[in-house]
Formats: C-alpha cells, structure tokens, sequence
C-alpha cells in the first residue's frame, strides 16, 4: 500500500491501556471528518474489528485502521501520544496537511 500510516511505539502503548481498561480489542480507528477550525478534523475511536476495505498498519500488537475515503487525507501521517503540560493528546503528523491549527486536532488541504 502507497504512504502507509505509522502508530509511534508511545501511541500503541496507550491505545492498548485504554483498549484494556474498556475490555475491547487494541484497534485504534483514525477518520477525517468535515469541520474544526482547519476545515477537517481529525476523530479516533477503539474499533470493535478492522472493515474489509480499511488500510490496517500494526505496532506492537495495536493496529491502527482507516477508512478508504479519510486514508487519502491521511495517507503518510504518522500518530502520536504526546503528553506535555497542556495535557496528553493523540497527534498526527500529516505530510499533505497544508495548514494546522494550535490544538493539534484539525487540517486543512
């Protein structure tokens, strides 16, 4: 698969202590939806099972999936957990995001 997305060793080991705490599979579900300050935003959810047509990329046992419309925005990107003193966050890092915003959390194209 072209520009895969990469889950850092720090955001599967979050995901799997949440994905624990909730009794659910270690799937973390990363969208795009239309709006945020950027004009997309970026929206993660434990999934339940990968869907046929997601893009799955795995690190230490945590899968990350992503639909097949919200990949072409993501295409590239890498996910984080980043703890700072302004909270702990899932970032993404997005080649293609032509402009951001200060929460981390929207994109535009």
């Amino acid at each position: 698969m072209a520009d895969p997305l990469i889950l850092t060793p720090s955001a599967a080991k979050r995901v799997a202590a949440i994905a624990q705490r909730q009794s659910k599979p270690a799937i973390l579900r990363l969208s795009v939806e239309g709006g945020g300050c950027s004009g997309f935003q970026y929206k993660f959810d434990l999934s339940d099972a990968a869907e046929t047509d997601d893009s799955v990329s795995e690190t230490d046992g945590v899968k990350l999936v992503v639909d097949p419309v919200s990949h072409d925005l993501v295409a590239g990107s890498t996910v984080d957990f980043v703890e700072s003193l302004g909270g702990a966050a899932f970032r993404v890092e997005n080649p293609q995001a032509a402009a951001g915003c200060g929460c981390g959390s929207s994109f535009g194209i």
